[in-house]
């Protein structure tokens, strides 16, 4: 039987932290092969918009529908900080059956920094590191948090790549951040755009 293909679709979603409306009727639908970039300041909603498309917080209003495993990359990377950086990726390389660790750590310019304890890395490598984990992953949907920041302009570049390739295998990558992307096609919107009134927190207050 074939799978479905991938798609994430926000209908009216509205999103709470605390007391606070961060933002309320947006809506969107991702086909393979789309990339979205979201634009907004520190503490706009970005972040707790990620979260709810990951399934990880219930949004305070409207719903998200997704067909298709996601790879999710945030502020966390998921791996052991006193194993070398090589044993921890191979771990997670393992659990998701990635065949291809080696080429990945290679593409990331990961392969010399194997022997390194995680904890000696870099902020910028361990970005990297995290960006591995999502391509061993091998899922069609991307979920991206901030995947620029820390990295030097190679890095940003090879982001911006990884995000084109993804996409034209038929992948679908959501991508928050303040900085932009070099990725053709790609639509956007800020989540500013998308903040209630005073008068609609008031009210729901």
């Amino acid at each position: 039987m074939q799978a479905s293909p991938p798609s994430l679709i926000a209908d009216n979603l509205a999103c709470r932290r605390g007391e606070r409306l961060l933002f309320r009727r947006l809506s969107f639908k991702l086909a393979p092969g789309a990339a979205c970039h979201v634009t907004g300041a520190n503490g706009a909603g970005k972040t707790t918009l990620i979260r709810a498309l990951a399934g990880l917080t219930t949004p305070y209003a409207g719903t998200v529908t997704r067909e298709g495993a996601l790879a999710l990359l945030d502020e966390r990377t998921g791996l052991d900080p006193d194993l070398p950086l090589g044993r921890s990726l191979a771990f997670w390389f393992g659990v998701d059956g990635a065949a291809e660790g080696e080429a990945i750590m290679t593409r990331l310019r990961l392969d010399a920094l194997a022997e390194v304890p995680v904890r000696y890395l870099s902020t910028g490598q361990k970005k990297r590191a995290a960006l591995a984990r999502v391509l061993g992953q091998a899922a069609p949907i991307w979920l991206l948090d901030e995947p620029l920041s820390g990295l030097d302009t190679a890095s940003q570049a090879l982001v911006s790549a990884l995000v084109r390739d993804h996409c034209a295998a038929g992948g679908i990558a959501l991508i928050a951040s303040h900085q932009p992307l070099d990725v053709p096609g790609m639509t956007s919107f800020a989540i500013e755009d998308f903040a209630p009134a005073e008068a609609e927190e008031e009210e729901d207050a």
